[in-house]
């Protein structure tokens, strides 16, 4: 029970979670509101909440129930010019941002995130309200993350330095880290406020100037923190946020001149197409998009750890994740009893009310991709694949997809092949170590991948061979501050979290200078 969990560090399928609720008899029980009052819902720019230009809002929609929540402000390329322009200011040499110490800027991410403990539970309710995952998901796994990206984070501005150089000749030379400039940050729906002060954290710690964009599913969190932001003390202009949609409020943002670096996540279409628009104005690009991600488990591994972790890979967060654990391949010796495991498993899973303490999966975030996970799966059955549980709508109600198992799933089928962005695993098998190398490789994607079993040697060498930005041993989705996130190939450009995303948003400047040799 929620009310019960007592402050400690606990690792709850290999994410490494913080929970602060103290004890009901030191605290008094956490009362969850299902209906959280949702506080703003115009645009953020220069520290003013501002009605869009036009004075179009759109719908925010519950993906539990198919009601709507509420309506936005709708955010068109004049906003999108307001918002740069505050940015640019506030960037500009010589205002309160660019002569802040850099410590000073640290202090300022702490203060958010102390804010962010402050209203956790206000703000994992909003979370839910709006996206639909478990409401013990976004209390004890998404906002404590956030806390926790913050504070890494406000350690790094008075960090960050150059160099001595010791170039030849009479010269002192030396290199200096400086921002960027003005970023514009685009934020998927499947982790809203995560993705958020992963994209927060960083720019603000490099002293750049940012124009985020919300998801137009999911503005509800991110429109909140932007008061939090306010209250923390941000001078106006360093941080904008604003909420429309990709093809207008979106594309706007990646053209403008003025913006300098484009931070986006999301899907590996919209991606290309971002980087083709990025690249006419030479501009900074991080792309964190897509993932097949291959999960290997070996006859070796203690198979209790591997089925309770391949399920979670797969069904986290509704199948929504990126780097989803969704080829999982497993070797012939233990193929049928995995599968017959992982079947019991996926029909305990249960599916409903996300503000149910005991709901393991909430519903999909819109209509449009459940119908595409449905049409997936569909694709499955006549591709040849055994459906042996689930398969269809949940209900009527919502957007909810039932907890789907194929096995017997070859690398060709459709299902092998493309993200589905779902609650549906695919089981294939294997015999050989560099069999299932070559297969796992076998992708356009290369965001994660794990690998399970008992031999450490072996475990290395298929780590050290599988083309993913992330593997993870013997456990899954183990997401810290300090260690980076990215993808090859098609899953991306540049990593998120850790210092590694600090190089991103810092130019590298070198200054070299004559020195005279004259006698005084």
């Amino acid at each position: 029970m929620l009310s019960k969990l007592v402050s400690k560090q606990i690792i709850n399928h290999g994410l490494r979670l913080t929970t602060r609720a103290a004890s009901a008899s030191a605290q008094p029980k956490l009362v969850i509101d299902r209906k959280p009052p949702v506080k703003f819902q115009k645009l953020f720019i220069n520290n003013e909440f501002v009605d869009a230009s036009s004075g179009s809002t759109f719908e925010v929609i519950n993906p539990a129930t198919g009601d709507v929540i509420t309506e936005v402000a709708d955010a068109s390329e004049k906003d999108v010019d307001r918002a740069v322009k505050a940015a640019k200011d506030a960037f500009r040499l010589g205002s309160e941002w660019r002569r802040m110490d850099p410590a000073a800027r640290g202090q300022l991410l702490y203060k958010l995130a102390d804010l962010m403990e402050r209203d956790r539970a206000y703000l994992a309710a909003l979370e839910t309200l709006n996206n639909g995952k478990p409401f013990k998901d976004s209390y004890n796994v998404d906002i404590p993350h956030c806390i926790s990206v913050l504070r890494y984070y406000a350690g790094w501005p008075d960090k960050m330095n150059g160099k001595v150089l010791p170039v030849a000749g009479d010269f002192f030379s030396y290199t200096r880290r400086e921002p960027v400039g003005v970023v514009g940050q685009i934020i998927p729906w499947n982790f809203p406020m995560i993705l958020l002060c992963w994209k927060i954290g960083p720019s603000v710690a490099t002293g750049c100037t940012t124009v985020i964009k919300l998801d137009e599913h999911t503005p509800l969190t991110g429109l909140y923190t932007a008061k939090l932001i306010e209250e923390a003390g941000f001078p106006p202009g360093v941080v904008n946020i604003i909420s429309g949609d990709g093809p207008h409020c979106g594309a706007s943002l990646v053209k403008h001149p003025d913006v300098h670096k484009i931070s986006f996540t999301g899907s590996t279409q919209v991606g290309k197409l971002i980087g083709i628009e990025a690249a006419k104005l030479v501009k900074r690009t991080t792309l964190e998009l897509g993932g097949k991600s291959p999960n290997i488990v070996f006859a070796d591994c203690d198979l209790d750890t591997a089925v309770e972790m391949s399920h979670f890979a797969l069904f986290f967060n509704q199948g929504q994740c990126c780097c989803a654990g969704s080829r999982t391949y497993v070797e012939e010796k233990i193929y049928d009893e995995f599968v017959q495991r992982s079947i019991e498993r996926t029909k305990r899973r249960k599916v409903g009310d996300p503000f149910d303490e005991s709901t393991e999966q909430g519903p999909q975030i819109s209509h449009e991709q459940m119908d595409k996970i449905i049409d997936l799966i569909e694709s499955g059955k006549k591709n040849g694949a055994k459906l042996l549980v689930g398969g269809k709508r949940e209900g009527d109600k919502g957007f909810f997809v039932q907890p789907t198992l194929f096995a017997d799933v070859e690398d060709d089928h459709r299902i092998a092949r493309e993200e589905i962005f779902g609650p549906v695993m695919q089981i294939l098998k294997f015999k050989t170590v560099e069999e299932v190398i070559e297969r796992a490789n076998d992708s356009d994607y290369g965001l994660a991948a794990s690998v399970f079993s008992k031999d450490l040697d072996k475990s290395i060498v298929v780590s050290n061979g599988l083309r993913a930005g992330s593997v993870w041993v013997n456990t899954y989705d183990n997401f810290d501050p300090v260690a980076p996130f990215g993808g090859f190939k098609q899953s991306g450009l540049g990593r998120e979290k850790s210092e590694y995303s600090l190089d991103s948003y810092s130019e590298t400047k070198c200054v070299t200078i004559k020195i005279s040799q004259r006698n005084s």
